[in-house]
């Protein structure tokens, strides 16, 4: 007779689960190996590789933005144009 856990399973169950964990396991691996060489070869990959070299946030720039933002003594227009610019001039060859 066959043991069972506490959830009921027998030892050729829990075995099969762990085989297929297992199988997963690798077939995930081999997806992101797939995805880390294609990397440089997608556009999708290529915008995410200069997400990743962006800077941190800096908090204290962007609690004073708020803060001019809420008293009227921000531009957001103005400062808006030039952001798309410099991203627009970024992102082209």
């Amino acid at each position: 007779m066959p043991g069972f856990n506490s959830r009921g399973r027998s030892e050729d169950q829990n075995q099969n689960l762990d085989f297929v964990n297992e199988n997963l396991d690798h077939y995930d691996d081999l997806m992101m190996e797939q995805i880390l060489e294609n990397i440089n070869t997608t556009p999708i990959g290529q915008v995410l590789k200069k997400i990743a070299s962006l800077p941190e946030v800096r908090k204290k720039k962007v609690l004073d933005v708020r803060r001019q933002l809420t008293e009227g003594e921000y531009d957001l227009n103005k400062r808006l144009d030039i952001a798309i610019e410099k991203v627009l001039e970024d992102l082209a060859p």
